[in-house]
């Protein structure tokens, strides 16, 4: 689960701020900083479903702005699976809603 949260924020943020032409953004940059992977395995480990969607719901939102809100095809899609993630209450429930959310920013990119 720690890695595809990572993935998720790599997504979102490269959405949000990389830039044709530029050198991409990688999992050591640090815009990367509070998106770790080791960040995410000890919310994990606490169980702490709130703080992980805090964290992922900042990620979202700035690829949600990138992508055009949610009056652009692209962003209805983003709005709804992110939904889907702010809705789970169990770390249990968090790992469908992310895997959809990784597989579609994946496309997306």
């Amino acid at each position: 689960m720690e890695t595809s949260l990572e993935t998720v924020a790599l997504f979102s943020l490269k959405l949000a701020y990389e830039e044709e032409g530029l050198s991409p953004i990688l999992r050591d940059d640090m815009v990367m900083g509070d998106y770790q992977k080791d960040v995410f395995e000890l919310l994990v480990k606490r169980g702490d479903v709130q703080t992980i969607q805090f964290k992922m719901n900042e990620c979202l939102g700035l690829a949600m702005v990138a992508l055009g809100g949610v009056e652009k095809p692209l962003g209805r899609e983003l709005h709804k699976l992110s939904a889907d993630f702010r809705q789970a209450q169990s770390l249990e429930q968090l790992d469908q809603p992310l895997l959809a959310l990784k597989i579609y920013l994946k496309d997306v990119l």
